[in-house]
């Protein structure tokens, strides 16, 4: 299975962030299957023309992310983790609501604030 990544460097999203994205998205959707071998660092940027520092930077946001794994010399891989996003994102909205809590913010007010800050997130023009 081809990795299939085009950069726009015209678009208003970093180049780094593009392939983050297109690789995070491919992975979740099945395109690329659990445990597929990504490009080397310095592959994947000689044919997409980038810096290696760029694609560097967008291997690690997907490791930080657990879609991927890299494995030393052995490479860059879709990392098993499918639940991985999942569970951190449920950890995060724990923390958030022990915090909106202790702050005093009743029920409603803590679920406008995060669905306020949600759609901030979603509906942003990177």
């Amino acid at each position: 299975m081809p990795l299939s990544i085009t950069v726009d460097p015209d678009a208003p999203v970093a180049p780094y962030e593009q392939v983050r994205a297109q690789i995070a998205e491919q992975a979740r959707g099945g395109a690329l299957p659990v445990g597929h071998r990504l490009p080397t660092v310095r592959g994947l940027a000689g044919e997409l023309g980038l810096a290696a520092n760029t694609v560097a930077k967008a291997y690690r946001a997907l490791e930080a992310d657990g879609v991927i794994e890299t494995r030393g010399r052995h490479g860059s891989f879709i990392a098993a983790g499918g639940d991985t996003a999942a569970r951190e994102a449920a950890a995060a909205a724990r923390s958030y609501a022990q915090r909106a809590r202790r702050l005093g913010l009743d029920r409603a007010a803590a679920l406008a604030a995060a669905e306020e800050a949600v759609a901030a997130e979603y509906d942003r023009r990177d």
